[in-house]
């Protein structure tokens, strides 16, 4: 099982223990992983239903200029955006670029604090759902030591 399987499944089940969401819908989520499996940046951001997206000042990532290793690239996402509900962490130049998904409950700031790796040098993609619109921002990070392996 690999890490972001685990990772969904734990969701998962924390969604099924609290209750949050009727049986079906949670059996549905985890048979759901298109994004996840997506092997290019537009087949991810085709899965995500981001064909059109906006930008804005609300919606930050903060991201080092250059990271030292790869494996462990700090990132800090913050969302002012209204009725935040969804936020996607994408790498153009991973394996499979859709790094992570975060998800919000009603009236909660989106804020994230954590780290991603990056297989090279690239670009890291913060998509935020919000209301009825989908907001992008992206940062450039140079590597100097590699971290996923292809």
């Amino acid at each position: 099982m690999n890490r972001r399987r685990f990772l969904h499944h734990c969701a998962a089940l924390g969604a099924l223990l609290a209750g949050g969401l009727p049986l079906a819908a949670r059996a549905a989520g985890l048979a759901a992983r298109p994004p996840f499996e997506a092997k290019t940046l537009a087949a991810a951001l085709q899965a995500l239903g981001a064909s059109e997206t906006r930008s804005s000042a609300d919606l930050l990532l903060e991201a080092p200029d250059v990271a030292e290793n790869g494996a462990s690239v700090p990132l800090d996402i913050t969302s002012k955006l209204p009725d935040t509900r969804r936020i996607s962490v994408l790498v153009d130049d991973n394996p499979q670029p859709l790094a992570m998904q975060l998800e919000f409950s009603p009236g909660v700031q989106a804020r994230f604090h954590g780290r991603v790796k990056l297989n090279r040098s690239s670009t890291v993609r913060v998509l935020a759902e919000a209301g009825d619109a989908k907001y992008l921002v992206s940062r450039p990070v140079q590597v100097t030591i590699g971290g996923c392996g292809v």
